[in-house]
């Protein structure tokens, strides 16, 4: 880890590695142990917990459609095909269920092709879907998101095709309508207060910027640039909390929540959500034509909120391993069957869905040279 941030492929870094009881924390570079990171799209597990917590409640039901409390999903049309344009769509063959935004398989999500490869690219950019990083200081809030999704066809039927992470925003919303909370305090109350996240949520507060790390991103030369300095998107309360991609926290708090699923719920979760949150949830027909990266689903499932290693193609990809990473430069990871949690947390945003070389080296690491 040392020589990434020695030839200034990322500018810091933490690291944590706990396995067998033993926990070790590397913190080099621009960081603290105590640094607060934007850790996107790994908000997605943590906002699944949440939902998985109002189905143990019973408030909500994996199989009941959403239709009463989204009615902006009811009566969807679908896009006849992907290429299709916007007025050739065909009726939704069923109703969008809870099941169908915990797996992302509900009709939306980015789309991974060039702009302007499918016509309805540039209507989802128009509604204010783009491909690309969260930006919480130009997305309007909730029932604003869900209008604007409401005037858009599906991409496909309800629960036949995984797409990636729009489904964790609509999933937010619904656990807000479903709770009669915002979903900071819904989360804060069932989750983050249990587990002693004293420092996660969805911007940091006035007094605590000073441990917000700037975060960075590459311009198309390669040069890093600023994508967000701690006086920025995140300073301040946003619109919209977003679901997919959010959240702030720590090293210690994101440990401690990984530890929840390691450890079958901890008062947060029952064993037996815990398991079904992190087993594969896609059928090899949904698996069809997705994925972020080619090839994605040939070692990896889908559960709530995060991947699950299906097959072993490398050391540290252990069959049953859940967790996802987090596209401005995070990754957690959880393996019951090692005992391992890993952990990592920098501030350069990755430039590809498969992650930098800082990423597989680190979990090389942790599998294979502290064993």
């Amino acid at each position: 880890m040392a020589r990434h941030v020695e030839s200034g492929a990322v500018p810091g870094l933490i690291t944590v590695v706990e396995h067998g009881g033993d926990t070790a924390m590397t913190v080099l570079g621009e960081c603290a142990p105590d640094t607060i990171f934007r850790v996107s799209s790994m908000s997605k597990p943590v906002v699944a917990a949440g939902a998985m917590v109002l189905v143990e409640d019973c408030v909500l039901r994996l199989d009941d459609p959403v239709d009463d409390l989204l009615p902006e999903l009811a009566g969807r049309r679908v896009l006849r095909e992907l290429g299709s344009e916007l007025d050739d769509t065909v009726p939704a063959e069923r109703a969008i269920t809870v099941r169908h935004l915990m797996n992302s398989t509900f009709g939306h999500g980015m789309i991974m092709a060039a702009p302007g490869t499918y016509p309805v690219q540039a209507a989802l950019a128009d509604a204010g879907f783009p491909p690309g990083p969260p930006q919480p200081a130009a997305t309007p809030g909730g029932d604003e998101v869900m209008r604007a999704l409401g005037t858009l066809p599906l991409l496909s039927q309800p629960g036949e095709r995984w797409w990636y992470n729009t489904a964790y925003d609509v999933l937010g919303v619904l656990v807000e309508r479903a709770s009669g909370q915002r979903l900071d305090d819904f989360l804060g109350e069932r989750v983050f207060g249990p587990l002693g996240m004293v420092d996660t949520g969805f911007h940091v507060p006035a007094d605590q910027l000073d441990r917000l790390a700037v975060a960075y991103s590459n311009t198309e030369s390669g040069e890093r640039a600023v994508y967000d300095p701690r006086d920025g998107q995140w300073s301040t309360p946003p619109a919209f909390q977003s679901g997919a991609g959010g959240l702030v926290s720590t090293a210690a708090d994101y440990l401690a929540f990984a530890r929840m699923l390691r450890d079958g719920g901890q008062g947060v979760l029952t064993r037996l959500s815990v398991r079904t949150m992190t087993t594969d949830q896609l059928t090899p027909r949904q698996k069809a034509g997705g994925g972020l990266v080619d090839g994605f689903f040939d070692t990896f499932g889908w559960g709530f909120g995060g991947s699950v290693v299906t097959r072993q193609d490398h050391a540290h990809k252990v069959p049953g391993r859940f967790g996802w990473e987090g596209g401005l430069g995070t990754s957690a990871q959880i393996s019951q069957a090692e005992d391992m949690i890993t952990l990592l947390f920098t501030q350069q945003a990755w430039s590809s869905p498969a992650g930098p070389k800082v990423y597989s080296d680190f979990l090389t690491s942790a599998y294979l040279v502290n064993r």
